[in-house]
C-alpha cells in the first residue's frame, strides 16, 4: 500500500503530569491528530473528555484535533466544543436518527466529518452517506474504556470495507481504526487497509516503555513510513 499512516494521540489515555511532556514530543514527531474522546456517560459507560479541558488544550497546542464523540444526542453536544477546520470529528451511527444533519453541521465548520461504527456494525448501513462523508472511524473494541484487547473480525471487517469503498470508486473514504491499535495491530490494520490510527494505552501511553518518540518511529515503520 502506498499511502503513509497518520497517528492520532488518545487524550484520554495521558497523564496530566505529562501532557506538556507528550505534546512537545508530538509537536517534534509532526504527529498529525491529537484523538479527543468525548463520552456522556450514556452511550457508553465512562466519562471523557471535559468542555473546559479541551478549551485548554486548544491554548497549548496547535495540533489539529480528531474528536469522536460516543454520545447520546452528538447534534447539541457537538456545539459545546470549539470544532476548527482542520479538525476530524466523528459521531456514532447508533442510536442517532440525525445523521444527516449533524453532517451538514460538521460542512458549516469546515472540519472533516467521519461517522464511527461499533465493532457488531455492518458497515454498509452508512451507505446512503458515502457522498457526504470523508472517513468512517471503525471500533475494534467496544467503546468505553482504555485497555481492552482488539475484537479479531475486526480487522476482515476493515479489509472489507476498503475493498468495497475502492470498488464504489471512493477511494477517497479513508478508514480509521480505535481500540486496542498497538504496534503489532496497526501493521495488520494497514494491511486491512487502515489509514488512521487511534494510539492510546497500548502503544503511546504504555506504562514503562521507551521515549514517545521512538514508539512513533516504530509505529510509523508499519503504517507506510520508510524510516
Amino acid at each position: 500500500m502506498g499511502k503513509k499512516g497518520k497517528l492520532s494521540a488518545s487524550m484520554m489515555c495521558t497523564g496530566l503530569d505529562k501532557i506538556f511532556y507528550y505534546l512537545a514530543e508530538f509537536k517534534e514527531a509532526n504527529l498529525e491528530y491529537l484523538h479527543i474522546d468525548i463520552m456522556d456517560g450514556e452511550f457508553v459507560p465512562n466519562f471523557a473528555l471535559g468542555t473546559d479541558y479541551v478549551k485548554s488544550l486548544r491554548r497549548i497546542t496547535d495540533i489539529p484535533f480528531d474528536f469522536h464523540f460516543l454520545v447520546n444526542n452528538p447534534l447539541e453536544k457537538m456545539s459545546w466544543f470549539d470544532i476548527r477546520e482542520g479538525d476530524q470529528v466523528a459521531f456514532h451511527y447508533e442510536n442517532n436518527d440525525q445523521i444527516p444533519k449533524c453532517l451538514q453541521y460538521l460542512k458549516r465548520l469546515g472540519a472533516d466529518s467521519l461517522i464511527a461504527i461499533n465493532p457488531e456494525t455492518d458497515y454498509k448501513v452508512l451507505d446512503p452517506y458515502l457522498d457526504d462523508i470523508n472517513g468512517v472511524l471503525v471500533m475494534t473494541v467496544h467503546p468505553g474504556f482504555a485497555g481492552k484487547k482488539l475484537i479479531p473480525y475486526t480487522i476482515d471487517k476493515i479489509k472489507n470495507m476498503r475493498d468495497y469503498y475502492d470498488s464504489q470508486g471512493r477511494d477517497d473514504i479513508f478508514l480509521e481504526a480505535d481500540g486496542n491499535v498497538s504496534i503489532k495491530n496497526a501493521e495488520k490494520l494497514y494491511n486491512a487497509g487502515a489509514e488512521v490510527f487511534v494510539a492510546g494505552s497500548s502503544s503511546l501511553f504504555k506504562k514503562g516503555e521507551e521515549p514517545v518518540k521512538n514508539i512513533i518511529e516504530e509505529k510509523r515503520k508499519v503504517i507506510g513510513w520508510q524510516m
